[in-house]
């Protein structure tokens, strides 16, 4: 999964649901194992719930941490309005992970409904999708915040990173009280991207 010799992976999500952290075990996994990794965020707004996105690169040379439009060979979307938001950055064919779950944006004005048919739509523009309910895996698991977890998990099912690799990060960055939990939701994202992988 990549172009030429460098991997790139879009994650984008709404203020507060783990697309950060997820974004720096992915970098630290990869660092640990490729010769070279940048990463890059925006998140102005993401404490009152506003858009968060991130770019991670690695391979043998990566000159810039920036994912280009039509690039990135992996995009993983906290929230399904975020997958339409950015999925014109997946190249053609690429893998798109939604998380199957709809945050109602902040309205100003009349309210208008949720958009539906989302990944129905997505489905027609020819990239690989995988919809996960990683929020009820979450939940069944006791702790909503590992959602993020869930859906790394996922997607470490599709990257040439060893499984021992993400122990070892998950190890070092997550607190040890929540560890075991955290390692749980990633091998429980894993095993539900196997039925496609």
């Amino acid at each position: 999964m990549s172009k030429g010799n460098v991997t790139n992976i879009l994650l984008a999500g709404v203020g507060g649901q783990g697309a950060i952290l997820a974004s720096e075990v992915l970098a630290i996994a990869a660092a640990k194992e490729k010769a070279e990794v940048k990463q890059t965020e925006v998140h102005g707004v993401a404490q009152r719930g506003g858009s968060v996105v991130s770019h991670v690169r690695f391979g043998d040379k990566v000159y810039s941490p920036v994912v280009k439009r039509g690039d990135a060979d992996a995009f993983l979307a906290f929230e399904k309005l975020e997958a339409v938001r950015y999925a014109h950055y997946l190249k053609d064919g690429g893998l798109l992970i939604i998380n199957d779950l709809e945050v109602e944006p902040g309205q100003f004005g009349p309210k208008q409904d949720y958009p539906a048919g989302i990944t129905e739509f997505l489905e027609t523009k020819g990239y690989k999708i995988l919809v996960i309910p990683a929020l009820k895996k979450a939940l069944e698991l006791g702790n909503a915040k590992v959602t993020s977890l869930v859906l790394l998990g996922a997607l470490a099912r599709f990257l040439d990173i060893k499984q021992e690799t993400w122990n070892a990060v998950l190890e070092e960055r997550i607190p040890p009280k929540i560890l075991e939990v955290n390692k749980k939701a990633f091998q429980a994202g894993y095993e539900m991207a196997a039925v496609t992988a």
